[in-house]
């Protein structure tokens, strides 16, 4: 029991990881040699007067110190034997232990992070979509009443439903759908938006990802083309594959491509933290529209 916590609580925490390598060789040696003499004293002198019956010679201390042999041959080896097993255990359940931990805060550390992300997009939402409530108010249009009521149920789904770190992609498409009834009030007729599904098993996608695209899709598409603006929605999941396709009209001014990027780079983030390499977000701007394809790998 000596040799196994001196070993392991003291001469590879003090000599072994500070890399003191031949102080540390020479440490070992002399204390283990040590405790060796010092378990032959206890045998000889301790043990052997009690269960021996007298007389009977012994070994002095000092024959049982200058005894290497018999001390290289008999008792280091089981004095090391013994404390490389505890050593080896106690490293083991350790290590585990370190691994867990490590584990734990990078799962704290992820949640954190989405939770952030979430965080920035949300407010985003919000403030915009309170933009268009207050431009209809000023007109004393009559569709306030309806673009709040489409607003309460939103922000049902956002603050209530999305504090998992999954949703139904059914609940994500009605959300959808009430977001673009939203929106669509704001516009006349000038404003076309298709919004398809193929969707044949319901499956689970993070939340908000889908609403933060079309979200971006009607505030750089339909909201700085002041000609004809078009959006156009398709959502299929079939054998495991997830694919979301949106893509809008954009007016000629480049600026908005690279600020359609920028916008995205949240979304990015939030998706390789949940899905390491298990997805792509392929973006493809061009003169007249923007298009954005999310792709994911569920199995």
């Amino acid at each position: 029991m000596v040799a196994s916590y001196f070993i392991a609580y003291f001469w590879i925490p003090r000599f072994v990881k500070t890399k003191k390598y031949i102080l540390a060789v020479l440490v070992f040696c002399g204390v283990i040699y040590l405790i060796g003499v010092v378990s032959r004293i206890l045998v000889v002198h301790v043990g052997e007067p009690i269960i021996r019956i007298p007389p009977f010679e012994q070994e002095s201390i000092q024959e049982i110190f200058t005894d290497y042999r018999w001390l290289l041959a008999k008792y280091i080896p089981n004095i090391l034997l013994n404390s490389l097993v505890f050593v080896a255990v106690k490293y083991y359940f350790e290590d585990e232990r370190e691994k867990s931990k490590k584990l734990s805060l990078s799962k704290e550390k992820t949640e954190i992070e989405l939770k952030t992300l979430k965080a920035q997009l949300n407010p985003h939402f919000l403030f915009n979509t309170l933009n268009n409530i207050y431009s209809l108010s000023i007109d004393n249009s009559p569709k306030t009443s309806e673009s709040i009521g489409k607003l309460s149920e939103i922000l049902d789904h956002v603050l209530y439903r999305c504090n998992t770190k999954f949703v139904t992609l059914s609940s994500e498409i009605e959300l959808l759908k009430n977001y673009i009834s939203l929106e669509k009030l704001r516009y006349d007729d000038r404003l076309q938006v298709s919004f398809t599904t193929a969707v044949e098993n319901d499956t689970e996608i993070p939340p908000l990802i889908l609403l933060s695209l079309v979200e971006n899709a009607f505030k750089h598409g339909a909201g700085e083309d002041s000609g004809s603006p078009k959006i156009t929605i398709h959502i299929s999941n079939k054998d495991d594959e997830f694919e979301f396709h949106i893509s809008n009209t954009v007016s000629a001014d480049e600026e908005l491509k690279g600020k359609q990027s920028i916008g995205l780079s949240n979304i990015r983030k939030q998706l390789a933290l949940i899905y390491k390499n298990n997805y792509s977000l392929d973006i493809h701007p061009t003169e007249n529209d923007f298009t954005v394809v999310l792709k994911i790998n569920q199995n």
